[in-house]
């Protein structure tokens, strides 16, 4: 590693290490990313001028005004969108019908070279727009999507279907444009790894909540009898179930719960016609484990009740902040048995991390 990366991983090791050191965690696992081309999803504004036109991102001067900085070339990429983004550029401005009122260019790409080319517009896409884009995405050999206000085109697809590696399997994911993946795919792999291996065999189910597309969920099902996921968003339960059918996994249902209906669901307080027409039946599931990824927000006051009751938890965190609000629950109950921090985002402050807890 270069002292310039490792310095900044020191840093959110020492500031994860002191932030929870009054719930005697063990020692840190620290799980590095890849200095370059790590991320597998880029955005940028496209900035027009009066002869030419290019990528652009923004960041604040002294003075907190925001200042256009041009990209010509994001070393954080997968290699892949950078070798893309020169080629694709140069054939936006070649064509009117494609540059016109082009507003940002989303890129989502996969470990195995597909991607997804998202061109966001200030003004309708008509026909002429649709057979230059359907032109542009044979010669580049990508997926083109296009969006405006109130409308979307989508040529051919408006996902990608990722292969992610997890020990000696290989999982499939579609990823849809608009919804929520892991951005750096090489250290999602460490975190799927080491979540299976904090869920050690299990004779009995889990419940995951928060579920996503299955990111977690797939390879966790290998270590328990079922595994009952919910999630709230359509769109990713909708990927969730496309992923355990396209892996032939037979022991996972998916329910489209928010974690707060499911906790209403468990302790009897509602009845959700979801449930019944998914065939989902709580009260057959003998669950032991619990695996949670909620949003930044963290969990709410409710479900961190219903996780107190299970023998384990999992706890994936996007931040730091509300998973230590959250432990001054769940350690009334559960102690912290291991530890790890996942360099998600290198270069930011940003920080992913990992508990398992048992029951006191």
């Amino acid at each position: 590693m270069t002292s310039s990366y490792q310095q900044q991983l020191d840093a959110k090791t020492a500031r994860i290490t002191s932030q929870f050191a009054e719930y005697s965690p063990p020692a840190l696992e620290v799980f590095a990313s890849a200095e370059q081309n790590f991320r597998m999803r880029a955005e940028f504004r496209i900035w027009h001028t009066e002869n030419d036109m290019f990528y652009a991102m923004f960041e604040r001067n002294e003075d907190q005004q925001k200042q256009v900085v041009r990209i010509d070339e994001f070393p954080i990429a997968d290699q892949s969108i950078n070798a893309l983004m020169p080629k694709l550029l140069d054939a936006l401005k070649a064509d009117p019908a494609l540059s016109k009122r082009l507003f940002e260019v989303h890129f989502l790409a996969t470990l195995k070279g597909e991607i997804l080319v998202s061109l966001v517009y200030r003004c309708p896409l008509d026909a002429a727009w649709e057979t230059a884009a359907k032109a542009l995405s044979e010669q580049l050999n990508i997926k083109i999507y296009g969006r405006s206000r109130g409308q979307k085109l989508i040529l051919t697809d408006d996902y990608v279907v990722e292969e992610l590696q997890v020990f000696d399997r290989t999982y499939k994911y579609k990823q849809i444009e608009s919804s929520f993946t892991q951005p750096n795919a090489k250290v999602c792999q460490k975190m799927l790894e080491w979540a299976c291996n904090a869920a050690q065999q299990s004779d009995k189910d889990l419940l995951e909540l928060y579920c996503g597309n299955g990111n977690f969920t797939l390879p966790l099902s290998t270590r328990f009898k079922r595994v009952l996921a919910t999630e709230l968003a359509k769109s990713s339960v909708y990927a969730a179930q496309w992923n355990i059918e396209q892996n032939g996994i037979d022991n996972i249902q998916v329910a489209r719960l928010s974690a707060e209906e499911f906790t209403q669901a468990y302790n009897g307080e509602r009845e959700f016609r979801r449930l019944q027409e998914a065939e989902i039946d709580l009260a057959g599931y003998d669950f032991d484990t619990v695996f949670v990824d909620p949003p930044r927000a963290g969990i709410d006051d409710e479900t961190l009740k219903l996780l107190q009751r299970f023998e384990r938890i999992i706890y994936i965190s996007c931040n730091p902040d509300t998973l230590h609000d959250n432990l001054k629950t769940l350690a009334q109950t559960h102690k912290i048995t291991r530890f790890a921090l996942f360099d998600q985002f290198p270069y930011t402050h940003h920080v992913e991390s990992g508990v398992l807890l048992e029951k006191i």
